[in-house]
């Protein structure tokens, strides 16, 4: 039930017909697990609190710091050198007090991986390295959840979302992230932004659209992104979709999987 407050601070979602009263009550009753508070993980949570999700976990265990601030725009000067679940978490109250903020100032590990994200609706993975990827939406398989996963690069992101554990109308499996990605690049092959650098507004947009496609995930409007790869290219300011789909060897979800649990991540 929303109260008054919360109709009128919801209202232009309210008045949409794909949203309205149903949905807003959705996404109230919604549990979202953002995994990163960075670039990505910046515009999702402030996007998600600001919708009225109602529960929203954030797990990262980094600190603030001032090269942060050029693209993750919840934190401010004086935050540097503070926990940024901590920041995040004010952050939100001050945008929104009726969203629940769950911290977890930790790093998600093959060990406390399945609890953590059994206790949530969906995952928002905004994390910036392939092992926390592979970890996430492998642990998504196993604990039957949603996963909505973005990468940054330079000039170039991606997003998608993930319902492996689920099938297709016509009874085939939803493809996992392994279908898209078999194995992560080499070490060293690609470069971290420290190294590479990226546009700050960059991750900005495509966190943006990580929280419409939470947002659309909960509420179940418009076409998902299961099965379909969002391409931006920040150089020629271009949107690309890339269709792929289950891949019986791959070896999670495949006909003839090696991997049965989380032991293989580190």
């Amino acid at each position: 039930m929303l109260d008054k407050s919360e109709l009128e601070r919801y209202a232009r979602h309210i008045v949409l017909r794909e949203v309205g009263g149903p949905g807003q009550a959705k996404l109230k009753a919604a549990r979202v697990l953002v995994v990163g508070a960075g670039g990505l993980g910046a515009p999702v949570l402030l996007y998600l609190a600001a919708a009225g999700v109602g529960a929203i976990g954030v797990i990262d265990d980094d600190t603030v710091s001032l090269s942060n601030l050029q693209r993750q725009v919840i934190f401010g000067t004086e935050d540097v050198g503070s926990r940024k679940v901590d920041r995040a978490e004010e952050v939100i109250a001050r945008l929104n007090p009726h969203v629940a903020v769950e911290t977890h100032m930790a790093r998600l590990t093959a060990e406390n991986a399945l609890d953590l994200i059994s206790k949530y609706d969906i995952v928002a993975d905004g994390s910036d390295n392939f092992a926390t990827r592979y970890l996430v939406s492998d642990a998504c398989y196993f604990a039957k959840k949603p996963l909505v996963t973005a990468a940054v690069g330079t000039f170039d992101g991606s997003l998608t979302s993930i319902r492996a554990h689920e099938t297709r109308a016509d009874g085939k499996p939803n493809p996992s992230y392994r279908c898209l990605f078999p194995e992560p690049p080499p070490a060293g092959t690609v470069p971290a932004c420290a190294e590479a650098g990226i546009v700050g507004a960059l991750p900005g947009v495509l966190g943006s659209m990580m929280a419409l496609e939470v947002i659309r995930e909960i509420v179940g409007f418009g076409e998902g992104l299961v099965g379909r790869l969002l391409m931006v290219d920040a150089r020629s300011m271009r949107f690309e979709t890339l269709h792929y789909a289950w891949d019986p060897n791959n070896p999670l979800s495949g006909e003839t999987p090696t991997i049965v649990d989380l032991s293989g991540h580190e």
